[in-house]
């Protein structure tokens, strides 16, 4: 697993993860999977896309996780 990687939920991480944080998290996710730090011109249309669908996963995740009984987005 990548190290680098925070976890993004309370109270690991105090208040509601941040779009910079997911993104910064889905980025070095895409950037462990694929071996490429930054990709390629011919690559970097997926390699962005992947990373904007990593992003948004993630956010749902978070959006929908209950920490003892309150949502994430509460817990903040």
């Amino acid at each position: 697993m990548c190290r680098s990687i925070k976890t993004l939920r309370p109270p690991v991480l105090p208040g509601e993860a941040t779009e910079d944080d997911i993104r910064a998290a889905a980025l070095q996710y895409v950037r462990k999977v694929s071996g490429f730090r930054a990709p390629a011109a011919h690559n970097r249309e997926v390699f962005d896309r992947a990373v904007e669908a990593v992003a948004e996963a993630t956010a749902e995740l978070l959006g929908g996780l209950e920490v003892r009984g309150q949502s994430v987005r509460e817990a903040g």
